[in-house]
């Protein structure tokens, strides 16, 4: 089902608020420059996890310690290599409750989630 313009317009309007209010975000659900390599990355990593895995449990079968010591490098380091893409796109576990400081501009005027509560608050109050 289309939206119609009035919805959006609406939906104009919160896409360019959230570019102005953080357009570090926005790049990053854009999927910014970079973001063909970090994928790569992240599968390269998680294929060279499931190759030692195999190594590893191999080299148990086998009875072979240094197949599977090998196994459990590979997996390292395909670890490695899967977790630093996203890292270096500040995605890591750390930076999620990560919060930035104020800057002077939202402080002189009221940030886009109060906007959109006092819109509701006039829409609910009109309608009832």
């Amino acid at each position: 089902m289309p939206l119609s313009e009035h919805e959006q317009r609406l939906l104009d309007q919160m896409e360019q608020q959230l570019y102005a209010d953080d357009p570090k975000l926005a790049s990053t659900l854009r999927g910014g420059p970079g973001s063909g390599h970090d994928r790569r990355r992240l599968i390269v990593g998680a294929v060279a996890v499931v190759a030692g895995m195999s190594l590893l449990i191999g080299g148990v079968a086998q009875q072979f310690w240094p197949l599977g010591v090998l196994g459990f490098l590979v997996m390292l380091a395909g670890g490695w290599l899967a977790t630093t893409g996203w890292q270096s796109r500040g995605v890591a576990a750390g930076s999620a409750g990560a919060t930035r400081p104020e800057s002077p501009k939202t402080k002189s005027r009221p940030g886009f989630m109060e906007r959109i509560e006092e819109r509701w608050e006039r829409r609910r109050d009109g309608n009832s």
